[in-house]
C-alpha cells in the first residue's frame, strides 16, 4: 500500500460509519473514469502500450490501493495456470482440465474469505469471480479455436481462439482495470478486436457517413455522454444505498425492535432491506459499465433504428427489471446478466454430448457450478434451493392460471389482466424478498431466525403451491377445465392451434440438440424446458379429449390423425418450396 493513502479514507469512513476498504473501492470506480479517458487517448496503432497501462493500473488498484499483495499472486497463479493449461493440453478435455484447477483455486480462497468472516474487508474473491468467469471461457474459446469450423455453432465461430494471444495482451485481458474489482466479465475476442480497434470497423454496406463521430482520427467512437449517464446513475444508487443502509440492514432485522411490529411491516422491511442491499450492487456495476464504455470496450455497433453507437456489449444489471419483475424468469433473468451467459455458455451448453439435448445432467452441471462458483456459505444454498422451487411453481402458474386472464385465444388480454400484473408483481417481489434474504445473513441461523421472524410465509406459499398444482387434486383440474370452457369450439383453427403446438414442440427439441437453447436455467437454477413442452402438449391433449366428450367435436374425428396429416402437409410443401428456391 502507498505511504500515507489509507489516512483519508479512514478519517472519512469513521465520519460515515463504514470502512475505508469500502471507501477505496468506491473511490477505485470512480478513479476509473479518469484512467478510462487516458486509456481511450493511448494511440490505436500501439496496442502495447494500452495493454502496460492496463496492467500498471490494475496493479495500483490491488497493491497501492488495498494492499493485495497475495491477491496479485492469486492472479498470477490463476492466469498462469489456465494459460499453460490452454496452451499445453492437446486434449478435448482441456477446458475441463481448466475449469477444475480454477475453480479449485478459487474454492479456497472462498473458505479464507468464510473463515475470516469480515465484510468490511476487500479481499481478492469478488475479482477472482469475475476472473474465473474469463479465464474458464478462454480455456473453451482456444479448444473451439483447435475444432473445424463445421463442428461449431455461430457462438463459438465468433469467440474461437485460433492462435493463442502473447503474454502481454493475455495480461491486458486478465487485468482490465474498468473491470477487474467488480466486472463486467467478457470474453478473450472482446479484449482483442477493443485492443486492435477492429471491434468499431463499420459492417459491410454500412454508409460511412453514419459512422459514429470520433476525435482526432481515433477509431474509438466518443462516448463521454453515455459513460456519463451511467456515472450519475451509479452515483444516485450509491447515494441511495447510504441513506436507506441506515435505515434498513441487518442488525435492525435481527434485533428486537424488529419484532416490534405486525406481520405485514416486518415483510415490507425485510423487502426494503433486500432492495437496499441491491442498490449497492446496481450503483457499482453502473460505475464499472460506465468506465468500460468510456475507455470503449462496451461499444456494440449501430442501432439500426437510430443510426447511433450502442455501448451495451458489457450491460450486466437492468435494475427496472429487477424491481418490476412478475415472475421469477424475469427477476432473475435481469440480474448479473453476464454471469448468466457465463453458464449458458461454458458449462450448461458445454456439459452435453454433441448431438443430444441438455438434460438433467446439464441442469445439475449449472446449478452446481453456479453454487460453488458464490462460494459455500449456507445463505446461497438456502436461496437457490428456494428459488428452483419457485421456478417450478411459477412456472406452472403461468401456464395454468395466466390464460384465464387473456382473450380466449389467447393473442391480447381480458379486462382483468392489469390486476393479474399487479397481483403477481407484488407477489413476485414479495416472495423474493424472502429468498435473497440468505444470500444478505448468508448463516444458516440467522437466515432461519429471520425466516421465524416472517412465519415463514414463503416456504408455507410454496407448499401450499405444490400442493394446489399436484394431479391428485381438484384445483388443477379446475383450471385445465375453465381454460377448455373458455377456448373457441375445435374446428380447423383449433387443428392449427394443435398443429402449431407440435410443431413448437419438435422446433424446441430440435433447436437444443443444435446447441441454441431458448430456455437456459437462469442463474443455473432449474427450469426444465423439456418436461414443460411434454406437459404443454399433453394438457392440450386432455383438453382435446374432453371437449369430445363434451360433444363440441364431431363424433369419431381424430385429432392426432389430423395433426400428423398436417403436420406431413406442412413438411412437404416446405420441402416443396426449398426445391424451387435452389
Amino acid at each position: 500500500m502507498l505511504p500515507y493513502i489509507n489516512a483519508p479514507f479512514a478519517y472519512v469512513g469513521n465520519t460515515l460509519g463504514t470502512s475505508a476498504d469500502e471507501l477505496k473501492l468506491v473511490f477505485s470506480f470512480y478513479l476509473s473514469f479518469p484512467l478510462a479517458a487516458v486509456l481511450k487517448r493511448v494511440p490505436d496503432k500501439e496496442p502495447w502500450k494500452k495493454n502496460l497501462f492496463i496492467i500498471s493500473v490494475s496493479l495500483f488498484y490491488l497493491v497501492g490501493l488495498f494492499d493485495l499483495w497475495a491477491g496479485v499472486r492469486t492472479f498470477l497463479i490463476s492466469a498462469g495456470g489456465a494459460y499453460l493449461i490452454s496452451s499445453k493440453v492437446k486434449s478435448p478435455y482441456m477446458p475441463w482440465i481448466g475449469f477444475v484447477f480454477l475453480m479449485g483455486h478459487m474454492s479456497i480462497n472462498h473458505i479464507y474469505r468464510q473463515a475470516v468472516n469480515d465484510n468490511s474487508l476487500v479481499d481478492i474473491t469478488g475479482a477472482q469471480m469475475v476472473l474465473i468467469m474469463k479465464l474458464t471461457a478462454f480455456c473453451w474459446n482456444v479448444q473451439d479455436g483447435r475444432l473445424p469450423e463445421s463442428e461449431l455453432s455461430d457462438f463459438q465461430k465468433e469467440h474461437a481462439i485460433r492462435e493463442l494471444p502473447g503474454l502481454l495482451d493475455y495480461a491486458g485481458y486478465v487485468f482490465f482495470f474498468p473491470a477487474i474489482m467488480g466486472g463486467p466479465a467478457f470474453d478473450y475476442c472482446d479484449y482483442s478486436r477493443y485492443i486492435s480497434t477492429t471491434m468499431f470497423a463499420l459492417p459491410p454496406g454500412t454508409d460511412p457517413s453514419k459512422a459514429p463521430p470520433t476525435r482526432k482520427k481515433r477509431k474509438i467512437p466518443r462516448s463521454g455522454t453515455p459513460a456519463a449517464i451511467k456515472g450519475v446513475v451509479g452515483t444516485l444508487w450509491i447515494f441511495a444505498f447510504l441513506k436507506l443502509s441506515a435505515l434498513y440492514n441487518t442488525s435492525y432485522i435481527l434485533s428486537d425492535d424488529y419484532m416490534k411490529y405486525r406481520l405485514p411491516r416486518r415483510v415490507f422491511q425485510l423487502y426494503m432491506l433486500g432492495v437496499t442491499t441491491r442498490m449497492k450492487y446496481y450503483g457499482v456495476w453502473s460505475l464499472s459499465e460506465g468506465a468500460c464504455i468510456l475507455s470503449g470496450i462496451g461499444y456494440n455497433g449501430i442501432d439500426p433504428q437510430t443510426g447511433r453507437a450502442k455501448w451495451d456489449r458489457l450491460t450486466n444489471i437492468k435494475p427496472t427489471g429487477v424491481e418490476t419483475a412478475q415472475n421469477t424468469r424475469a427477476y432473475l433473468g435481469n440480474w448479473n446478466i453476464n454471469t448468466n451467459n457465463w453458464l449458458r455458455n461454458y458449462m450448461y451448453l458445454r456439459v452435453t454430448p454433441k448431438g443430444k439435448k441438455p438434460g438433467f445432467r446439464a441442469t445439475l452441471a449449472t446449478f452446481v457450478t453456479s453454487a460453488f462458483w458464490h462460494g459455500f456459505y449456507p445463505g446461497y444454498y438456502l436461496a437457490f434451493v428456494l428459488a428452483s422451487l419457485l421456478q417450478t411453481i411459477a412456472k406452472n402458474a403461468r401456464r395454468l392460471i395466466r390464460p384465464l386472464f387473456l382473450t380466449p385465444d389467447g393473442q391480447k388480454p381480458g379486462p382483468y389482466k392489469r390486476y393479474y400484473d399487479i397481483f403477481t408483481l407484488v407477489l413476485t417481489q414479495v416472495t423474493f424478498a424472502y429468498t435473497v434474504a440468505p444470500f444478505i445473513f448468508l448463516g444458516f441461523g440467522d437466515t432461519l431466525k429471520v425466516w421465524a421472524r416472517v412465519y415463514f410465509y414463503a416456504l408455507i406459499g410454496v407448499a401450499a403451491s405444490f400442493a394446489l398444482f399436484s394431479r391428485s387434486l381438484p384445483f388443477r383440474r379446475a383450471l385445465v377445465n375453465q381454460q377448455a370452457k373458455r377456448s373457441t369450439t375445435m374446428d380447423v383453427s383449433g387443428i392449427e392451434r394443435v398443429t402449431r403446438e407440435e410443431m413448437k414442440r419438435e422446433n424446441m427439441l430440435r433447436t437444443e440438440s443444435s446447441g441454441s437453447i431458448r430456455y437456459a436455467p437462469t442463474l443455473g437454477l432449474p427450469d426444465d424446458p423439456e418436461a414443460e413442452v411434454d406437459e404443454i402438449v399433453r394438457e392440450i391433449k386432455a383438453e382435446i379429449e374432453d371437449r369430445k366428450r363434451r360433444g363440441s367435436l364431431t363424433q369419431n374425428f381424430d385429432i392426432k390423425k389430423a395433426v400428423d396429416e398436417k403436420l406431413t402437409e406442412l413438411k412437404t410443401s416446405a420441402a416443396g418450396f426449398g426445391q424451387k428456391s435452389k
